[in-house]
């Protein structure tokens, strides 16, 4: 009978693979630790303010170069800018990235891929305030432009405005309502690009005390208190880490395409129809296949913005993929009498699954999807789009627990089931009974390599969801899991999918027939799902619909 390569490889050279993809495992793991830098980094850049009482929104203010700005002041509230008659209407906030270091001007790498602002503000606790509210909504105009390595110093080119509003969340110590203490305010977010394709930014921000669209007589921005500085904090991918990312995508690409081709080559020789637990390996293969091509290299020649929004399908695919194929895989293997060889027994399982990762897609593209062409756009900025946006976030975690907890009970079912069914091997001849002990002990170590990936794979969303959402929604909480996390996960689902690809693709080797082939009663022991079908099937699975009959 021939069956999987998982049931019929010899045990000397199933060990040669396990250690060879334990290696692979070990070395993206060793990647991530000691060759990739982390995977991201802050530069937090104070503003400099410039003055300029004849301020136009064709004008560019900058802090360095030909033409930069000349007139500024150092603290607002200083009482000599007040007698200069200068306004909040009159104040720039410029900040131009990257800052030089060492007397050395840096620019960006498009290799760092991506940038995300968020903004702070210093404001001065002053006990005869009086139009100062915590929770103050505050109008920005904002304004992002652009320039190359080559260009003039004064060659800016607009990237992006728009005015924008934010709320504020500050707040003091009563020990600290003191003159020159400052409030304890959280950041807000600013902007997010989804590619960093040019050399160098600029932001100009103003916080003035009215706006185009509003009449003078009702003005905005007047219970901000006593502003000193503005802070603005960049985030952005490291360019050494998404070398290592996309090599590695870029080796596992490939690997996976050429183990598909080669499986499904085996498949279509058979006589029998794929299975549906074929099928879905082809599916998974194909969601990781989608998932490791490394589109990243577009980012180098091509400005991408929406880069961000295709890695984000790309992973939702995938782990819709991962999630469905892990419920198939064990509940073709529940060792019942139920014949579950069609996707529509799973339509509850699948169902669930599916329309998770649907709101989470449509969560993304309520925020990312706007932000390709508003990169100031931003769920959090609004009391219900923060509880919306932490509403999801906290229901994905939960999610994704009780999905595990499932998987585990079915995975616990399953053992259970092997155990009763293992009763009718002492009636099995010895040849049999051997292969199938064999069986049975190999497909066990898979299951518990399948728990421990579902594991790190929950762990892995939970805390990805979580860091996207900690700048936005809570500073105090700091998240910091190493480069050998990421590169160790993102090797374990090519190893895992590697290995069931090739341990479950038919086998054409073929045990010979048993000469005593009855039990002691004399009557004969049945493996086949039906007399009548080719047994190319795999034999745990022939194993378990139909028991021996003592």
């Amino acid at each position: 009978m021939a069956g999987a390569i998982i049931e019929n490889l010899s045990g000397r050279k199933l060990g040669i693979l396990i250690m060879f993809l334990l290696l692979c495992q070990v070395v993206c793991f060793l990647v991530g630790a000691l060759i990739a830098p982390a995977p991201s980094s802050v530069l937090s850049v104070l503003g400099t303010k410039c003055v300029d009482k004849q301020y136009s929104r064709e004008k560019w203010y900058y802090p360095r170069g030909k033409g930069r700005c000349l007139h500024r002041i150092s603290n607002p509230q200083d009482p000599e800018v007040a007698k200069q008659g200068i306004s909040a209407n009159h104040i720039i906030f410029t900040f131009q990235i990257p800052s030089p270091k060492d007397n050395q001007i840096l620019d960006y790498s498009r290799w760092q891929q991506n940038l995300i602002a968020m903004m702070h503000l210093d404001i001065l606790y002053k006990e005869e305030e009086a139009e100062f509210d915590p929770n103050a909504l505050m109008t920005i105009e904002a304004r992002l432009g652009y320039r190359n390595k080559g260009d003039p110093d004064d060659r800016w080119t607009e990237y992006a405005t728009s005015t924008e509003e934010r709320i504020l969340d500050c707040s003091i110590s009563p020990e600290h309502r003191k003159a020159e203490y400052m409030y304890n305010c959280s950041s807000v977010p600013l902007f997010e690009l989804g590619s960093l394709h040019h050399d160098f930014y600029l932001l100009n921000i103003r916080l003035p005390i009215h706006t185009p669209k509003e009449p003078r007589d009702h003005p905005t921005n007047v219970y901000l208190g006593a502003l000193t500085d503005m802070w603005v904090a960049f985030i952005h991918q490291n360019g050494g880490f998404t070398k290592v990312w996309v090599s590695l995508k870029t080796v596992f690409f490939p690997t996976i395409v050429s183990i598909m081709v080669w499986f499904w080559r085996r498949i279509s020789h058979l006589a029998r129809p794929p299975l549906l637990l074929e099928y879905m390996l082809m599916v998974l293969g194909a969601a990781l296949t989608l998932l490791n091509c490394p589109l990243e290299y577009l980012t180098l020649a091509f400005d991408c913005p929406w880069m961000t929004v295709v890695s984000d399908i790309r992973q939702g695919l995938f782990y819709a993929s991962l999630l469905s194929f892990w419920l198939i895989f064990t509940g073709e293997h529940l060792m019942d009498d139920i014949e579950r060889n069609n996707v529509r027994a799973y339509w509850r399982h699948l169902s669930a699954v599916l329309g998770g990762c649907l709101c989470l897609f449509i969560f993304d593209m309520c925020e990312r999807g706007v932000q390709l062409s508003n990169p100031f756009y931003s769920i959090w900025v609004t009391e219900i789009g923060t509880n919306l946006a932490l509403a999801f976030i906290i229901l994905a975690g939960v999610c994704a627990g009780l999905y595990f907890c499932f998987l585990s009970y079915m995975i616990w079912k399953v053992f259970i089931n092997i155990s009763k069914k293992r009763q009718s091997l002492p009636a099995m001849s010895s040849t049999r009974r051997l292969h199938y002990e064999g069986v049975i002990y190999r497909f066990k170590v898979l299951m518990l390599a399948t728990l421990l990936c579902a594991a790190m794979t929950i762990i892995g969303f939970i805390l990805g969801q979580v860091s996207e959402g900690q700048w936005s929604w809570d500073e105090n909480i700091k998240l910091e899991y190493t480069s050998a996390f990421f590169t160790g996960v993102y090797g374990m689902w090519n190893v895992y999918t590697f290995a069931l690809i090739c341990l479950y693709a038919p086998s054409h080797k073929r045990w010979p027939k048993d000469q005593d082939t009855q039990s002691s009663t004399g009557e004969e022991i049945e493996f086949s799902r039906l007399a009548t079908e080719p047994s190319e099937m795999s034999s745990i699975t022939a194993y378990v619909t139909k028991a021996a009959t003592d």
